[in-house]
């Protein structure tokens, strides 16, 4: 996997952020540690991770594109930009932060690491994807077998009807901040081992409108936003296992300043089955035979997830042997093929028997050289030979 970060999403430097998201995505799945079968998949998975924090960051994206990946990655690990967003002369020559030409640029990375503020810092109007919300579903293993789709109720945040989101009435009257005159942020001045700092916030009264409202919405207390419940179909894959989470675009809560929504994250339990226990893809099942059955060989019917199927018990099988049957277990999470199912024998001993059986084996112990009391000791041997 290369390492530019470009190249390990798999998408063109122009790209633009949902571009990014869904590529991540898309090679998230695909190498996430507990899906993937490669070797290498949780380091991989880690520099898509990785890409997409730096891609979908307007300014450390604005850095690695200036600097290229080596030496963005040495910056990073020096606790900022070294040559960072400046001017035509790339790093800020005598800077001791990185910092480029005029800006605050590496400097200002610096700054927000250790004070939340400083340069280069974003527009706090700017759209912002809600947050992700996380719930839980149980299935059957006969559901995690064939995929389904099932239905289920979340209770989550919902943008208000009633003021469309705004949080005050249509008519409500707007006037400019007291706190910040309109401008959305306040700035603070604080002593620091680098000197005085002048630390730029999101204003507190306004929440960065620079505006307040006369009055505040009924239905939601002015937030914008209701807890409702909503009722989901989810398409549940074949082969999916317990702990597994399903991702739903955009049914998350609600952006900000217009920005998309977030995702729900439906955590997978799947309730154990009364005859098959589950070994990633592979499924195990026990079967009781008879002592006649392992003796002489038998055609025997195995259930699977799929119906029954026909298996051969070869002569002289031992209890406790097991039998594998290829292709009979679960399907792979998206991958081709199915798992294997394994199937032990155990040899059930009689608890009584009728008069002709008595003699029977008691001809075949004293056929094999054996004397023994048929009444009290020949099947305790049996069940000890097993």
């Amino acid at each position: 996997m290369s390492e530019d970060f470009y190249d390990v999403l798999g998408v063109s430097r122009d790209a633009d952020e949902d571009e990014i998201k869904r590529a991540y995505r898309k090679k998230a799945a695909e190498y996430h540690p507990d899906v993937s079968d490669e070797p290498d998949a949780e380091e991989k998975f880690k520099k898509v991770k990785k890409a997409k924090e730096v891609l979908s960051d307007d300014e450390k994206r604005q850095a690695y594109d200036q600097m290229g990946h080596d030496r963005f990655e040495q910056a990073e690990k020096r606790g900022g930009f070294d040559g960072g967003a400046g001017g035509a002369g790339g790093a800020g020559r005598g800077n001791p932060f990185g910092g480029g030409g005029g800006g605050m640029g590496g400097m200002g990375d610096i700054f927000n690491e250790f004070f939340g503020g400083g340069g280069g810092r974003r527009n706090p109007n700017r759209p912002r994807q809600g947050s992700n919300l996380r719930t839980g579903m149980e299935i059957d293993l006969e559901e995690a077998y064939e995929g389904a789709q099932k239905q289920i109720t979340v209770r989550r945040p919902e943008r208000c009807d009633a003021c469309d989101g705004e949080g005050h009435p249509p008519g409500a009257d707007v006037n400019t901040c007291s706190q910040c005159n309109g401008q959305g942020q306040v700035t603070q001045v604080q002593q620091t081992p680098f000197g005085r700092v002048q630390q730029t916030q999101t204003c507190p009264r306004c929440n960065g409108d620079g505006q307040q409202y006369s009055e505040t919405c009924d239905q939601c207390g002015g937030d914008g936003i209701v807890q409702r419940e909503a009722k989901l179909k989810v398409d549940v894959p074949a082969g999916i296992a317990d702990g597994q989470t399903l991702q739903m675009e955009r049914e998350g809560a609600p952006g900000e300043n217009g920005g998309p929504k977030g995702d729900l994250l439906i955590e997978v339990s799947v309730r154990e089955h009364p005859d098959f226990e589950r070994d990633g893809s592979d499924l195990f099942y026990r079967t009781a035979l008879s002592f006649p059955q392992v003796v002489f060989g038998d055609t025997i019917e195995v259930p699977t997830l799929a119906g029954s199927v026909e298996m051969d018990v070869p002569q002289g099988t031992q209890s406790g042997e097991t039998f594998r049957l290829r292709g009979k277990g679960m399907p792979h999470l998206r991958r081709r093929g199915d798992g294997d199912l394994f199937v032990k024998v155990q040899v059930v001993t009689p608890d009584s028997l009728n008069e002709e059986q008595r003699e029977a084996l008691k001809e075949f112990a004293e056929a094999g050289g054996e004397e023994v009391n048929v009444e009290k000791g020949f099947f305790e041997r049996i069940k000890s030979s097993f």
